[in-house]
């Protein structure tokens, strides 16, 4: 076979093939290789990738390439170093692998490939990698992505922000979705302001004032960083985070009639108020025969818990769709639970009064955060199907290459 088939095999573009050595034993095969007369007549920093003199001849070194069949296939050439005028003395740069890597271009691009779909265990199993490896290719074939796509921030003017966690102990991640195109835009490690802040620093002040609408969950630390960075954009309050807001005043309710049923001795009340959560919390249409039942025992026997699931159930019909009459049921909804006697609820109406303005453009606008909440899930989806991540970055890095639009072909495929 000749020897510059192997580089062909392995999509080794603008290498020479100078020996071929086939172990006698192990299956595995190691090329020596050096780059072709153009390459080496115009060396160049690892880092950079400008021209740079030569520093020394270096050592010999070692990459892994595509497995021929069975055959683990190796790449083996002396790197010299250069000497950059920005990085110092640093390994030079290779037509056939990336700086810093143990792994040639093709294999590198057919992990990315493999890791949009496949677990990270069976990627690990059938490349006969580390499993871990698969995190580290991925964390330097994204910067390539985002050289090769250009600004994917441009012409953005409609976002959604959020978090979400990907590992126990409160580790969150601070994610940005662009509600025209679907496309992850942004992702960070943490939960706060500053990683709100590293956003709008990549979209730059100027962007940032041609934003029109964010959707967000409520959280300050969102809502400070839009008033400083896009003030002129319409923030629309997440209908499900006050519906949930709604559901939980409704459950302080359920806990003090109980309470206050089981301390006054009143048995019959207290069993007619066990297990009534879900009865509570579920959407009509979804009850059960069981749980239609056990809201009819509420609705007869305690008229403050019946008051706040109505108050819960018409506080969600805001948000159903409909006109401008929606605005006009929320102020309705506003005075009833001001009136109603229920401290939670009273509670809750001083809240959303408070983001009135917000819920407006919810209405108004119809934006709201079930795209993010859909791009959550698939998060969530990629963690477990990697069996979790040691590192934020190699997390971001597989999130990204999957969700951000990333996508290439197969290698040798168009």
């Amino acid at each position: 076979m000749s020897s510059n088939v192997w580089l062909r095999a392995g999509g080794i573009e603008r290498t020479v093939a100078e020996q071929v050595y086939v172990h006698p034993i192990d299956p595995v095969v190691v090329v020596s290789v050096r780059p072709d007369r153009h390459w080496e007549s115009r060396p160049r920093c690892g880092v950079c990738r400008e021209r740079a003199p030569l520093y020394d001849q270096g050592r010999r070194r070692r990459w892994r390439s595509l497995d021929h069949g069975l055959l683990k296939v190796f790449l083996e050439a002396d790197l010299p170093r250069v000497s950059c005028p920005e990085h110092g003395v640093v390994i030079a740069a290779v037509p056939w692998a990336r700086y810093g890597a143990g792994h040639t271009r093709g294999f590198d691009e057919v992990v990315a490939w493999f890791a949009l779909a496949a677990p990270k265990t069976m990627i690990s199993a059938l490349l006969r990698i580390n499993w871990h490896t698969v995190g580290a290719i991925l964390a330097r074939v994204m910067p390539d992505r985002d050289a090769e796509d250009g600004d994917r921030l441009d012409g953005v003017r409609r976002i959604g922000i959020d978090e979400v966690s990907f590992k126990k102990g409160q580790r969150y991640l601070t994610i940005v979705v662009d509600h025209d195109s679907g496309r992850l835009l942004f992702a960070a490690q943490g939960r706060s302001k500053d990683s709100v802040r590293t956003f709008f620093d990549l979209l730059g002040p100027e962007r940032s004032k041609l934003i029109t609408h964010v959707s967000a969950d409520g959280a300050g630390w969102i809502a400070q960083v839009l008033a400083e960075r896009c003030p002129n954009a319409a923030v629309c309050l997440d209908p499900f985070r006050v519906v949930k807001w709604a559901s939980e005043a409704l459950d302080k309710v359920r806990r003090q009639v109980w309470n206050d049923a089981r301390a006054a001795g009143m048995r019959q009340i207290a069993r007619a108020l066990k297990d009534s959560r879900y009865a509570l919390w579920k959407n009509p249409q979804d009850l059960t025969g069981r749980q239609q039942a056990k809201l009819s025992i509420i609705q007869a026997t305690n008229k403050p818990l019946y008051r706040a699931y109505l108050l819960k159930e018409q506080l969600r019909a805001v948000f159903a769709p409909g006109g401008p009459e929606r605005i006009r049921l929320l102020d309705a909804w506003l005075a009833w639970a001001a009136r109603s006697r229920l401290a939670p609820f009273v509670e809750l109406a001083r809240t959303i009064r408070s983001r009135r303005a917000e819920i407006a453009n919810t209405l108004a606008y119809g934006l709201s955060n079930a795209r993010i909440e859909s791009m959550n899930q698939k998060i969530r989806l990629i963690i477990r199907r990697a069996y979790g991540f040691r590192s934020a970055p190699a997390l971001i890095a597989m999130i990204r290459l999957c969700l951000a639009g990333y996508a290439r072909p197969l290698p040798g495929r168009t």
